[in-house]
């Protein structure tokens, strides 16, 4: 791949940017100055690579893990807060178009005041696979309430719940009190402000919520609020993992 592609690939800017970046020696290649920017680079995920001084390593495909924090919004246009996508580097957010889709999207969406583990991609069929519900993919939350919770409570999360203005009912795949006013709740569906409708249902309000896994990839204890990285092929794997 030409280097000037390479970079255009990675999210750098345009291609003329790209190319002006190159001819500006602004550009090393595996520890080394490139000036060419039609030189043929072997393009392959781990390559490491510098613009303007500061380290990039290539990745065909965009896979990531975010800790989202509250009081950010899962949207490429949000309203009264900031959008999640500023919380990732420009190349991310600049990666080309596909599909008349941005770049690199969240897969699902976390409420504004949710906080937890957030998966983003630009790898079309892997975002299909993970949120589309007839694959199943388990996803765990952290439910703080208002009120103390019950077995009964427990019981009926785990049955056929039905929500207000949704005549089909829904049920969680598992359900356990963690304290008297948590609980953990394991969800295959993705409705809208599906976990707060479920409490609520039941006689009980969310007053905390978290999303600690997915499948069977847990958000790192080492991954602090706002912090992002990349997904390596294993943690691919266990994301999407149903059991």
């Amino acid at each position: 791949m030409e280097l000037q592609q390479l970079l255009f690939s990675q999210g750098f800017g345009a291609r003329a940017t790209c190319l002006g970046l190159v001819q500006k020696g602004l550009v090393t290649v595996a520890g080394q100055p490139v000036a060419d920017p039609y030189e043929d680079i072997a393009a392959q995920d781990g390559l490491e690579f510098t613009v303007e001084g500061k380290p990039w390593t290539y990745h065909a495909k965009a896979y990531l893990m975010l800790h989202k924090p509250a009081g950010y919004e899962c949207s490429q246009k949000p309203g009264a807060w900031p959008s999640i996508y500023t919380l990732l580097p420009a190349p991310l957010r600049q990666r080309p178009v596909k599909g008349g889709q941005p770049g690199v999207q969240a897969i699902g969406r976390l409420d504004q005041d949710t906080t937890g583990l957030l998966l983003l991609s630009d790898d079309g069929a892997w975002i299909h696979r993970m949120s589309s519900p007839k694959h199943h993919v388990p996803k765990v939350y952290e439910v703080v309430t208002a009120d103390p919770v019950t077995e009964q409570q427990v019981a009926k999360l785990l049955q056929d719940v039905v929500l207000v203005d949704d005549p089909k009912p829904v049920r969680a795949a598992a359900c356990e009190a963690t304290g008297t006013h948590s609980l953990r709740l394991t969800l295959t569906e993705g409705k809208y402000h599906q976990v707060k409708r479920m409490v609520a249902a039941v006689g009980n309000r969310v007053t905390g919520l978290h999303r600690s896994r997915i499948g069977k990839l847990e958000l790192p204890g080492d991954l602090q609020p706002g912090e992002w990285r990349w997904l390596d092929v294993a943690a691919r794997a266990a994301s999407q993992s149903s059991s």
